[in-house]
């Protein structure tokens, strides 16, 4: 359901795009009646937009010639801003993003002095983004309800289907959202499960916020703890492996889903669980500083096969 204001800003979205339009043309694509679209004609004119009225049969309404709200500025690196997060959001699996960006492109590039307007159309034919791993779920609304509840500390309940297709209902406490790998998640407490769980947007059902609300702990990383609880999820092999270098420099090598990193008085200690040690010993191999491979014995024997295979080639 509209609010009131966005309503009235969409009759001047209509007049400015439009021209003219008739009060039952403008009132059915409002949704409204005749008598509450006159209510937001008024609203427009005391806010000093001019708009004539011709009543009758062919009558209508449009804003006076010549009238046009003032440019919209932006800087340089405002408008590639702009431009960059347009070209990503077609691509970031939301739902019916496609119409959206371009309704909200040609709003922009209405108000937009035509240099800035050039700079915002060199980005979009020129520039791409590889998100083609992105999933969209069937609508926009569970990202919509949960970010709210998310803001406003409410609870929700909701239905969720597993990977499995196992359906079921739960209450849960929304604590932040994330992108990663193609997905959305919301991340937060689940009263089901009595615990912290993520949840992917295209596998929740309905979704309703509640009167309940909770207590988020403070500054939760949504994006962090998928990064991590993906890490420790249980695999094949449970490996350990002391890299001889700083904290910082170990996590700009290696991504943060290679597994839990701990400081220690000889080094970082990278804990991982791993289905596949060969892919795993292929990235040791490129690391630029020393390691000490402390389990599997077989990761050790991964290592070398790699380590043959590159002598192999290099003959």
């Amino acid at each position: 359901m509209y609010h009131p204001t966005t309503r009235v800003l969409a009759v001047l979205e209509l007049l400015q795009t439009h021209g003219r339009m008739s009060g039952a043309e403008m009132a059915a694509r409002l949704e409204v009646d005749g008598r509450t679209l006159r209510r937001y004609i008024v609203t427009l004119e005391e806010m000093g937009i001019p708009i004539t009225t011709d009543r009758g049969r062919h009558g209508g309404y449009a804003l006076v010639a010549g009238f046009k709200l003032p440019p919209m500025m932006f800087t340089d690196d405002e408008a590639l801003a702009l431009s960059i997060g347009l070209l990503a959001a077609r691509s970031l699996g939301l739902a019916e993003a496609a119409p959206a960006v371009a309704s909200a492109q040609a709003k922009l590039e209405r108000i937009m002095p035509d240099n800035l307007k050039r700079r915002v159309s060199a980005v979009d034919e020129t520039v791409k983004l590889d998100l083609s791993q992105a999933a969209a779920p069937d609508s926009n609304a569970a990202l919509v309800i949960l970010s709210g509840a998310a803001q406003n500390r409410q609870r929700v309940h909701m239905h969720y289907r597993s990977a499995t297709g196992d359906d079921s209902e739960r209450d849960f406490d929304a604590y932040g959202l994330a992108y990663r790998g193609g997905r959305w998640y919301a991340v937060g407490m689940c009263h089901l499960r009595r615990g912290l769980r993520s949840f992917r947007l295209d596998r929740i059902g309905r979704v309703q916020a509640l009167e309940q609300t909770f207590t988020r702990p403070a500054d939760f990383d949504a994006l962090a703890y998928l990064a991590l609880s993906v890490a420790a999820m249980p695999r094949a092999f449970a490996v350990e492996v002391l890299l001889k270098t700083d904290l910082k420099t170990a996590r700009e090598q290696l991504f943060d889903a290679a597994g839990l990193f701990e400081q220690t008085a000889d080094g970082v200690l990278l804990h991982n669980q791993s289905d596949d040690l060969d892919w795993f010993a292929r990235e040791l191999a490129r690391l630029p500083f020393a390691f000490e491979i402390r389990h599997p014995p077989a990761l050790r024997d991964a290592l070398k096969a790699c380590a043959s295979r590159l002598l192999q080639l290099a003959k």
